[in-house]
């Protein structure tokens, strides 16, 4: 039997402990299927079979589940450097009551997240096309507050945690998605970062359910 979208989320999900409704999962092909008619166009992610796909970006993006269903109700969610629109728009389907902003530089991108968002018919969910930088306290000339932030975007923690600083209120958190190199990575930042307002609070180890790639996440919050 062919796999689809739908059969391949399912076992996913159950191999993660995680379950979601059938109008989100609906959703999510749909999503999904957008993604792979416009990449047909230009380059949003890598090419690969459908199973790798839903796994290394949609599964991938809904391992943070838990963690947001574990911190206060807070919002808006802010996804830096949000691509094709993992994990942002991915979390923000699985969970319609999250309030979501997406900050995407590339133009091309961003139509393609604004078209996702109005073929799925979101609400509660903002595109902004600009690039995040160090020390910046406003999006599109407003100032910004932010209780939770994530991206898959930046390769180093420093600089993502430099970034998101002063958008992040006191007491917020910041979640990084990575892999094998997380150890080396926050060793970069205490050094390179020592008066930094952010403290290391959890570190949630878990793994892709179908290769099993390990995968981690950092929960910092900011303290100061």
């Amino acid at each position: 039997m062919t796999e689809t979208c739908d059969t391949i989320l399912r076992e996913g999900l159950s191999r993660l402990n995680l379950t979601l409704d059938d109008t989100a999962l609906a959703d999510l092909c749909r999503y999904q299927a957008e993604l792979a008619k416009w990449s047909q166009k230009m380059n949003l992610i890598a090419k690969a079979p459908l199973a790798e796909v839903i796994e290394t970006h949609f599964l991938d993006s809904l391992t943070l589940l838990p963690v947001l269903d574990e911190l206060p109700p807070a919002g808006p969610l802010l996804d830096i450097g949000s691509g094709a629109g993992f994990p942002g728009l991915a979390l923000k389907i699985a969970r319609p009551s999250l309030a979501v902003t997406l900050v995407e530089p590339r133009q091309k991108r961003v139509s393609f997240l604004r078209h996702v968002v109005r073929t799925v018919g979101l609400s509660g969910i903002e595109v902004i096309a600009e690039r995040i930088e160090p020390g910046q306290a406003t999006l599109q000339g407003e100032t910004g507050s932010f209780p939770i932030i994530t991206s898959r975007a930046f390769t180093a923690i420093a600089g993502f945690l430099e970034c998101t600083a002063a958008l992040n209120p006191s007491s917020g958190t910041v979640i990084c998605m990575k892999g094998r190199r997380a150890p080396e990575e926050l060793a970069e930042w205490q050094a390179l970062a020592p008066a930094s307002p952010y403290s290391l609070t959890s570190t949630i180890e878990t793994a892709l359910p179908f290769s099993g790639i390990p995968r981690r996440l950092l929960l910092f919050t900011k303290v100061g």
